[in-house]
């Protein structure tokens, strides 16, 4: 028994952030920042076989302005650090950031002067993948972790 009941028929009530939520989770415009191996297999889990359209994220933006899930995908040098952060900042609010592979996440087994221990030093990650290279079915169970966390997002305290 609540407000449902005083409404006619056809009329249904939920929050805001559901609804805002529910269209940013199934459809989401990547931005691949793709440096080394692990590109490969976003390229076959984007592909047809393992259809990422059922998830909404099936368009790749090659602009950081259209896009709001940013994929770093391979390792990140020293020398590349600057560019990654530049098209970090170019992405507009929403924005969130996938690491796929190990040496996205942690460097992976370039443990030396140039190479940077994981994108989370740079910029702020929200989903790890793991794997040298993970799976496409790892990269899709990425893609459904966003999905879960943009759907407990509040739309008023999102980080900057």
């Amino acid at each position: 028994m609540g407000i449902e009941s005083a409404l006619p028929e056809g009329i249904i009530t939920t929050r805001l952030d559901k609804v805002i939520n529910w269209g940013r989770k199934w459809s989401f415009f990547c931005y691949p920042f793709i440096t080394a191996c692990c590109g490969m297999e976003y390229m076959a889990a984007a592909a047809s076989h393992y259809d990422i359209a059922r998830f909404g994220a099936e368009f790749p933006r090659f602009s950081p302005r259209q896009a709001d899930l940013m994929l770093v995908v391979g390792t990140i040098s020293h020398k590349v650090a600057p560019v990654l952060r530049l098209v970090y900042e170019q992405m507009c609010e929403p924005k969130w950031v996938m690491a796929v592979g190990a040496c996205a996440c942690s460097g992976g087994f370039y443990r030396n002067y140039s190479v940077v221990q994981g994108a989370d030093r740079i910029i702020p990650i929200d989903v790890y993948v793991t794997g040298c290279p993970p799976r496409p079915e790892a990269f899709l169970d990425g893609i459904m972790k966003m999905q879960a966390k943009v759907d407990t997002e509040s739309i008023l305290s999102r980080r900057n």
